[in-house]
């Protein structure tokens, strides 16, 4: 049986990355989702074991200090973590894994899995982000504020990803998404003008 692929894919907080990935699992069913560990507490609607896994910091320490996650970040003030042995299971039965993580994350991937493929995805401008941030309706302005303010952090890490997807139409950016995992995905490359031109723009508009 042939060894699946691993795909991680990362975006700044209010690109629509869940949207996207959870559309994706759907239309997608041969792809396995890794579902990541957590100490923050649920939002409303999330369900223990479906959309995270929900765990105390206590738990979360011991998983780290035992080697149980593949990657593991602080973001916000709280834990996210992928469980190694789950992916190593899905990925020698044969399955494609998908990882949504940040991009610390990410880049610990990389390290561990070098043979995994990256997908990042951009919002088209910086209002539209703080536009989708805003229209969450469970933040605080504070925590909107400091979101903002990570974004920076975050687009700085778009030219280390393998391919980049923007997200202005949901559904050109969900093709898109499935022409790379199809492995149709070369124009998609994140070095790309049209990422490079965006991302700079980005940058340029979002605070430090």
């Amino acid at each position: 049986m042939n060894r699946g692929r691993l795909w991680v894919v990362s975006a700044p907080s209010g690109a629509g990355k869940t949207s996207l990935v959870h559309e994706l699992m759907r239309r997608e069913p041969r792809l396995r989702f890794s579902i990541s560990y957590t100490t923050r507490p649920p939002r409303q609607g999330e369900v223990d074991g479906q959309d995270y896994l929900f765990v105390d910091e206590a738990r979360f320490v011991a998983m780290i200090e035992a080697g149980e996650f593949l990657e593991h970040a602080q973001v916000f003030g709280n834990r996210y973590g992928t469980a190694r042995g789950q992916v190593e299971r899905e990925l020698a039965d044969g399955h494609d894994v998908l990882l949504e993580i940040d991009w610390q994350g990410a880049a610990q991937v990389r390290e561990m899995m070098p043979e995994g493929r990256s997908i990042f995805i951009l919002p088209p401008s910086r209002e539209e982000l703080e536009r989708r941030l805003r229209g969450r309706g469970t933040d605080s302005e504070a925590v909107i504020e400091r979101r903002l303010r990570e974004a920076h952090a975050e687009l700085l890490q778009w030219s280390g990803f393998d391919y980049a997807v923007i997200n202005d139409d949901f559904d050109q950016a969900l093709g898109e998404l499935q022409r790379i995992i199809h492995g149709d995905g070369e124009a998609l490359s994140a070095t790309r003008p049209q990422v490079r031109q965006l991302a700079e723009q980005l940058l340029a508009d979002t605070p430090e």
